[in-house]
């Protein structure tokens, strides 16, 4: 398989007042086309700013993003977002679903910031509307949704343009155990059956269980398991027929 997103030597430093805050210190990982990689670590480890760069909301001090061969650190604004419009679907912690608009509304908003006019594929947003249990609740605004529901919404609308890559920061988070698995069990299914390269940011062991390698963070940097004290495997469990 090719690699469709790697990270070189990322290094991101915060400035608090006085204080410098390394959060990244030379991250370097590849992910294949068609793969799933958990990223683990505990609070402060850095994941969150590696999320943030890999789908270009902030740029790096230093070092690459490349994806599908191209420098994605060094595009002007412009086509950074126009690269991210075309490659990348983001689910968020939080759902960030428009209050005013319904379900539907909200999954199609994606559809009109890809700049494709409101054209959807019927059949498509159909399948995945269903695998989410949304059907009968595409009529509902946010509101009027549970959390775990409004959830699935912020998922639909990240799958609905096929994205080659799909970035899930804590996906499962907010949410009960019922509503993790379906989250969960949609990203693999986009993962195996519509060749969706997935990197997921968790700190949940269970969750990390779903990927096919886990990536271990502490302090800004990529750590071996053995050298991750907070990290305690769940059993995988979850393998496919």
């Amino acid at each position: 398989m090719a690699t469709i997103i790697e990270a070189v030597e990322l290094r991101k430093t915060y400035h608090i007042g006085k204080i410098d805050v390394a959060a990244l210190r030379g991250i370097s990982f590849a992910a294949q086309t068609g793969e799933f990689v958990s990223i683990v670590g505990p609070s402060g480890s850095g994941k969150s700013t590696l999320f943030y760069l890999l789908g270009g909301l902030t740029r790096a001090d230093s070092g690459e993003v490349i994806i599908d061969g191209i420098d994605f650190t060094r595009l002007s604004d412009a086509a950074r977002t126009r690269m991210r419009k075309s490659k990348i679907g983001f689910v968020f912690q939080k759902f960030n679903l428009l209050p005013t608009l319904d379900a539907r509304s909200n999954i199609d908003v994606a559809i009109d910031i890809a700049g494709k006019n409101g054209v959807r594929d019927s059949a498509y947003f159909d399948k995945i509307v269903e695998l989410l249990g949304l059907t009968k609740r595409l009529n509902h605004r946010p509101a009027e949704l549970s959390g775990g529901e409004q959830q699935r919404v912020a998922l639909a609308r990240a799958l609905i343009n096929r994205p080659a890559i799909v970035l899930a920061d804590e996906p499962t988070g907010n949410l009960d155990s019922m509503n993790s698995e379906i989250v969960l069990e949609m990203l693999r299914h986009s993962n195996q059956h519509l060749g969706q390269t997935v990197l997921m940011i968790t700190h949940n062991p269970e969750a990390a269980s779903y990927g096919d390698r886990i990536i271990h963070m502490r302090d800004g940097e990529i750590v071996s398991p053995e050298k991750d004290p907070q990290w305690h495997p769940a059993s995988k469990g979850h393998e496919s027929s």
